[in-house]
């Protein structure tokens, strides 16, 4: 059988995908080689002609999580009222409750940190989610505030994501994002 000429490309970009996608809801050491090349339809020998080793996987599928958050930050970015509307859309039910869509922070960092793999490209998407924050207040004190937002929203995230009582879920998400809606609304 003759496969077309990009077909290795889209199998290479079905594999990130995928992974992206698994790394964010399961984390990276729970989500193994074979049961991701199943899921695909590929065997576990065709994944070492895509990549070399599971931490390039990690890192090219991180890239990949990246893109997917600039791109839904950029739109929220661009509307009205841009810092409160991201903060509501990230300390959502919806976000919370669909892990392997969402941000690859609360997931992703918590577990490359205790394995001491950081990741230049974690430093990457903090730094720009960092920035898009900061643009959004005033005051002397607008890239220390950024800092907390962000560090609240990725605790929050991931501590509602981590509890059983789904009314204590709905509390972290929801008490975190209004004292810090009310906080963007209220910089100079």
């Amino acid at each position: 059988m003759r496969y077309a000429e990009d077909h290795k490309a889209q199998t290479h970009q079905r594999i990130i995908e995928e992974a992206a996608r698994r790394f964010r809801r399961d984390g990276v050491g729970a989500t193994g080689l074979q049961p991701l090349m199943k899921a695909l339809g590929l065997t576990h020998g065709g994944f070492y002609a895509h990549f070399k080793s599971k931490d390039e996987l990690v890192e090219t599928a991180l890239r990949s999580s990246a893109e997917q958050l600039n791109a839904s930050t950029a739109e929220v970015f661009a509307g009205a009222d841009p810092l409160p509307s991201f903060i509501a859309r990230y300390l959502s039910t919806a976000h919370r409750a669909n892990p392997a869509d969402g941000c690859p922070l609360p997931t992703m960092s918590a577990e490359l940190g205790q394995r001491g793999a950081a990741s230049p490209v974690t430093d990457q998407v903090v730094n720009e989610r960092l920035s898009m924050i900061e643009s959004c207040l005033g005051g002397e004190d607008a890239a220390e505030q950024s800092v907390l937002m962000l560090s609240a929203m990725v605790g929050a995230l991931l501590l509602s994501r981590s509890v059983s009582d789904p009314a204590l879920s709905e509390r972290l998400l929801a008490t975190t994002r209004r004292l810090l809606i009310e906080q963007a609304k209220n910089q100079p």
